[in-house]
């Protein structure tokens, strides 16, 4: 790709609208894309190349991060990149080349140590902030410990010392039902931050024991800074990124995208997109709430969440992009309440593009769509074909 690729002025717009996949009801027998009323999605879809990518690998349900390298272009298996690290680029932090990063969640257990909410009730940013002030006291011998709020129920900490390794398990087992599980060394070397990683579980817990719902944590996706080639290296690209999540502005300042401003809504990110349209050749845009409700198990607050996404496209399409792609870095069935390894639904959109006979965006007409079932790693080279990005290959 880096021999193939070179610059012009077309634009690329990618809608990444998060865990959008999913199953059908019980009752209707409909998914969720199905339920909603989307006429601006199934007027792209009727304008498309459409299909279903396998982000990761049939059978292998994907995280986010994954999820997103692969539509990126970076295979997710070589690049197995941890959570911890993206959610402190995606807030900023300064870090130290031999930080060790980690993802936490607030939680809630009960008087057995049981996981009763991996989310702790999603409680609020503001309550995040207050208790990483607790958390902010603990002290360990062989490492500083730093621990800042990100979002909701969400916190990185950083672990910084000599002789440190990210090379440890989660404690986070993914599930409600079960204890949160002791962090492991990988490797003989990090067995002393694995005993760090656990004694800041153990403080934590005792930090927090007065708390009713955010009242233990879950660690997972150790990890430190990668080295990873940047997206304009690879495609000669100008990219941005506007994204509401922190990990999500983390995982595109990993692959070289500026980070524009996203307010708080569709709405808002649109108008950025917008505003910054001239300055940038691809354009990355995400869209959370359908992950979010997906994994809360709210079939029709999903259904909305499409909703939302659907009636604020006109803005969107005003711009008349040279390639639109919808599509999402893994599905989230609410009937499921978590991540799945189903298969995605996926639109391509271009002057250059042959349309199929897909009239709606949902998973079982993209199955009939022009492109089939594909990897999410050929994503990149299809947009930049389409933008007619790319060299002829060979002579």
């Amino acid at each position: 790709m880096k021999k193939l690729s070179h610059m012009s002025p077309s634009k690329i717009v990618l809608l990444i609208i998060d865990g959008v996949g999913g199953l059908p009801h019980p009752k209707t027998g409909k998914t969720e894309l199905e339920a909603a009323e989307k006429p601006n999605l199934d007027q792209i879809a009727k304008e498309s190349v459409c299909g279903l990518i396998d982000p990761v690998s049939p059978g292998i349900t994907p995280g986010s991060a994954p999820g997103h390298l692969a539509i990126f272009g970076y295979d997710p298996i070589k690049y197995n990149i941890g959570r911890g690290i993206i959610e402190a680029l995606g807030i900023d932090l300064e870090l130290k080349p031999r930080d060790i990063a980690a993802r936490g969640n607030f939680c809630t257990i009960d008087s057995r140590g049981i996981i009763t909410d991996r989310r702790a009730g999603r409680i609020s940013t503001e309550k995040n902030a207050e208790l990483c002030q607790l958390l902010n006291k603990i002290a360990i011998d062989g490492a500083e410990i730093l621990v800042t709020p990100v979002k909701e129920h969400r916190f990185v900490l950083i672990l910084r010392g000599e002789g440190l390794s990210p090379e440890l398990t989660d404690s986070d087992p993914q599930q409600v039902g079960l204890a949160p599980k002791k962090i492991e060394a990988l490797v003989p070397q990090a067995q002393r931050t694995a005993e760090i990683a656990n004694e800041f579980v153990s403080q934590a817990r005792t930090c927090l024991k007065n708390e009713t719902l955010a009242n233990m944590v879950l660690m997972r996706g150790f990890s430190q800074r990668p080295d990873i080639p940047t997206i304009p290296e690879i495609y000669k690209l100008k990219p941005a990124a506007i994204a509401v999540y922190p990990m999500y502005r983390g995982l595109a300042r990993l692959v070289g995208m500026q980070i524009l401003p996203a307010g708080g809504s569709i709405t808002d990110q649109l108008e950025s997109l917008h505003h910054h349209y001239k300055d940038y050749d691809f354009f990355f845009i995400h869209f959370k709430a359908t992950d979010s409700r997906g994994e809360d198990g709210d079939f029709e607050a999903k259904v909305r969440a499409i909703e939302e996404v659907d009636d604020a496209l006109p803005n969107l399409l005003k711009l008349n992009p040279d390639v639109l792609i919808v599509t999402a870095d893994h599905s989230t069935p609410a009937t499921l309440a978590m991540h799945s390894w189903h298969s995605v639904p996926f639109m391509l959109r271009s002057r250059w593009c042959r349309p199929d006979d897909v009239t709606e965006f949902s998973e079982r007409a993209c199955l009939a769509g022009g492109m089939g079932r594909f990897p999410a790693v050929d994503i990149m080279p299809l947009a930049m074909a389409n933008a007619l990005k790319l060299d002829k290959f060979g002579a």
